[in-house]
């Protein structure tokens, strides 16, 4: 009984294996247009995706107009779209297996960077070839508990690209308004000492009339 249980372990381990999808997300800066290819081998399965734009090449830049994302199968026919969206989670069921595109458009006259996660879930049912008549819905099981787990791990990663936007933005709100105190104070001083000096002066004229 223990030598068939540890070969049945061993069976579960590499059965497993082949369920742990690695994570396919980057981040790049985007000048004008950026395309990414994936490929989906398997009609009906779910793609999954997720982009957020972290920051602009220049602190001094705010602006919510954000970026447009386009997806095409393999025929080149448009399947979903995102249109001028700082961020956007979305999916879709893939209705023509094969290599699907993914292009950003940016509109902004500045340079993006933008974190782009792409996952495609997949469930592969087993026929009934082993003897053991439970191990064909174990399969199914593990193989809903992967892509249950795949689904956290891509709504964390989303989640923490939306936070290091947030930051970004705070941090250069914060520069900028440290940098217009600065300017108004430099502004205040200026004016003051302008208006010190034009008294200085009137009361040397009116002091000079009344000696003459």
């Amino acid at each position: 009984m223990e030598g068939l249980s540890w070969t049945r372990a061993c069976v579960l381990v590499l059965c497993i294996m082949p369920f742990l999808h690695p994570a396919a997300a980057i981040r790049f800066v985007i000048d004008r247009e950026e395309c990414f290819s994936h490929n989906v081998e398997y009609e009906g399965d779910t793609v999954h995706v997720s982009f957020v734009v972290i920051k602009a090449d220049t602190p001094w830049h705010y602006s919510e107009d954000g970026v447009d994302l386009v997806v095409k199968d393999s025929n080149g026919a448009q399947v979903r779209d995102s249109r001028d969206k700082t961020s956007d989670k979305f999916e879709f069921i893939v209705q023509k297996r094969g290599v699907h595109r993914f292009c950003f458009t940016n509109k902004s006259p500045y340079h993006e960077t933008i974190d782009f996660d792409v996952h495609v879930g997949h469930y592969s049912y087993f026929d009934q070839h082993a003897k053991d008549e439970h191990f064909s819905p174990l399969f199914e099981q593990i193989a809903k508990l992967d892509e249950a787990l795949y689904n956290i791990q891509f709504e964390q990663h989303w989640l923490e690209a939306q936070t290091d936007r947030q930051a970004i933005l705070n941090e250069n709100m914060s520069r900028r308004a440290i940098h217009k105190a600065l300017f108004e104070s430099a502004a205040l001083i200026t004016a003051s000492v302008i208006q010190v000096y034009l008294l200085r002066r009137l009361f040397e004229r009116k002091l000079g009339t009344s000696r003459v």
